[in-house]
């Protein structure tokens, strides 16, 4: 069977991971700039085609992908005279691989629908370096014959593929999973960054926390840089981290309940992106707090 259509928006480091796995897989794929030309030069060079605007992509695809940073990029993309709306076609399908407000999803799937199009929330879990290898954790949210339809492409990008229930499901579901990751993170920035206060060697921190029931994965990302150099085993932007956090803090709000533990991580992500910080990943929190802490 031949495959569809697929229109990119977003080709930063995980969408254009994306595209190069799709591409690798011989999917004919539109591009579009957003932010930057390198990834998109890149795919056009492997054989994809660019498009002047989100409308112009829209019309070229059977499925439009997006994986930009917020809602308010989404639906940049999505509205206007030359948004991805403009250009839908009927039966099309809309799949937002990002991280965005449920509420923002679910009234863009209704727009979409009013065209004859259809909408899914796709979030994802895992790296860049997942996603080249077609290894990405995906929590696919929409009607069960829609996500059928996208299955076999969720497949091809994804090792473990998950439909966790009606639209807005995936994003919900994806800022309850990093609120807590990046809870997490801070967490265990701080915990190294207070040894160093303390006089205690980062490694002995390490080997003696990791060896109990708080050894996971986030803890690992963070050690590789506090220990190992390197901050790229997590490549999550500190920026992301703030804007997921509080988009969490903001669903509760919707829910009208209080959210009792982000604002600390809120607060310190807020913090190192007003120092400039927001553009380093993640696991260099603990290099934020290190030089916080330190004494003149």
């Amino acid at each position: 069977m031949s495959k569809p259509h697929i229109g990119f928006i977003g080709l930063g480091l995980m969408g254009a991971a994306m595209v190069t796995r799709m591409q690798s897989l011989d999917y004919p794929i539109t591009v579009i700039a957003n932010r930057s030309r390198k990834n998109v030069d890149a795919a056009v060079a492997r054989g994809a085609v660019e498009a002047a605007t989100s409308r112009e992509l829209a019309a070229a695809s059977d499925i439009v992908m997006l994986c930009v940073d917020t809602s308010a990029s989404v639906e940049a993309r999505m509205l206007g005279p030359d948004g991805v709306l403009a250009g839908l076609k009927p039966g099309a399908m809309v799949i937002d691989f990002g991280t965005s407000l449920p509420g923002s999803t679910k009234r863009l799937a209704g727009e979409a629908e009013a065209k004859g199009a259809r909408y899914m929330d796709a979030p994802l879990g895992r790296t860049p370096a997942h996603a080249i290898d077609g290894k990405l954790n995906i929590m696919a949210a929409g009607d069960r014959a829609d996500f059928e339809r996208a299955e076999p492409v969720f497949n091809d990008l994804g090792e473990n593929v998950f439909h966790v229930g009606p639209l807005g499901a995936g994003h919900t579901l994806k800022l309850i999973n990093n609120f807590f990751a990046m809870t997490t993170a801070c967490a265990m920035s701080e915990a190294f960054a207070m040894a160093d206060q303390a006089g205690l060697p980062r490694q002995k921190l390490y080997d003696v926390m990791s060896a109990g029931p708080l050894k996971s994965g986030m803890m690992d990302f963070v050690k590789a840089n506090a220990i190992d150099r390197d901050p790229m085993q997590l490549a999550f932007s500190i920026a992301n981290a703030r804007k997921d956090v509080g988009y969490y803090a903001a669903m509760a709000d919707e829910l009208d309940v209080p959210s009792l533990m982000s604002p600390a991580a809120k607060q310190a992500l807020s913090l190192a992106k007003a120092r400039g910080w927001g553009d380093r990943m993640a696991p260099e929190m603990v290099d934020f707090m290190a030089e916080l802490f330190a004494k003149e």
